[in-house]
């Protein structure tokens, strides 16, 4: 079906604008705006208006600085190029639409060029709040106001540079299955890491925020865009007394497993950006180290594509 001929929905899991450009073999795309729906737009002011309350109590100042700065309307579905203009003199990131899943050797590249991958389709109006797959709420609601902070950005692509040293290590080791073993070893903890920072991070609330408190909340808000997309979870995420809450210790993050499908039970609590910084800087100490080459198993899965990316970089392309 020509894209002409196409109605206009860009609902996640069901977009043939997207399904078009994955017959095609095209992972990097533009974002047809003409093709958002009505209801695509009202899930995104459904969205907005559900969220914004929660964020004003419980997510990181930085953040709600950064929602300002972006200017980000609640009534409709934010266009990637007018978000990249505001985005480009406060910290050098763009968001670069995609079509679906990059795999991770590639995602971690374009972080270290200060780019973020962006899924540009947006959930079904019947499933609000929860949702396996990224969309372009969690993407540019979730995860992009943070990128308006340049010790964050630095952060993002700081992960880059480990992908990147991994690749390096990689070239060094002879025998396959000793490779394909720690590659997929490496993949889990990066995986890991990023999961409980970026995704699914709190952070303890900086001195001086005014910022409406609850009292179980008081020393704690949310800076990963896992929970910020999330109208249930980013208030479960510091208030319930069913989550377990400990300081950050990479030991423990990159060999804890996680799953998607359910409230997170499990978080990390991280000092400031300057500590997660330092952080990721031993993330790369530890992948030269070795420390990574045999971490715990489980979740998450580690696909053939994901494998491929790394080893690709590692043999043809990674950056010196």
């Amino acid at each position: 079906m020509s894209q002409t001929a196409q109605v206009a929905d860009l609902t996640t899991n069901r977009a043939p604008f997207i399904e078009d450009a994955k017959s095609r073999g095209e992972l990097f795309i533009t974002q047809p705006y003409e093709q958002y729906s009505d209801a695509n737009q009202e899930t995104w002011r459904r969205l907005y208006s559900a969220l914004e309350p929660k964020w004003r109590r419980f997510a990181h100042p930085h953040f709600l600085r950064g929602l300002d700065r972006l200017a980000l309307d609640p009534e409709r579905i934010p266009r990637l190029d007018e978000v990249n203009d505001f985005l480009a003199p406060l910290s050098g990131f763009q968001s670069k639409a995609v079509s679906g899943y990059v795999p991770t050797y590639l995602f971690f590249d374009c972080l270290r060029r200060r780019e973020f991958p962006t899924t540009i389709t947006i959930r079904d109006g019947s499933s609000l709040d929860y949702l396996p797959e990224p969309d372009i709420f969690h993407d540019l609601a979730g995860h992009v106001p943070m990128h308006t902070d340049r010790r964050f950005s630095d952060v993002l692509v700081r992960f880059g540079e480990v992908a990147a040293s991994a690749a390096r290590q990689v070239q060094r080791i002879a025998d396959e299955r000793r490779r394909l073993r720690t590659v997929e070893s490496v993949i889990k903890a990066m995986a890991r890491f990023f999961w409980f920072t970026v995704e699914f991070g709190l952070m303890r609330r900086p001195d001086g925020d005014d910022g409406a408190r609850s009292e179980a909340s008081s020393e704690l808000c949310v800076y990963g865009s896992g929970l910020l997309s999330s109208a249930e979870e980013i208030e479960y995420s510091v208030t319930s007394p069913d989550v377990q809450r400990y300081p950050f210790q990479i030991e423990w993050v990159v060999n804890q497993y996680f799953e998607i499908h359910h409230l997170q039970p499990l978080l990390f609590v991280i000092d400031d950006f300057d500590h997660l910084f330092e952080e990721v800087g031993r993330l790369e100490e530890w992948v030269l180290a070795g420390r990574l080459d045999n971490v715990a198993p489980g979740e998450p899965l580690v696909n053939e594509d994901d494998l491929r990316s790394f080893l690709d970089a590692a043999f043809q392309n990674v950056p010196h």
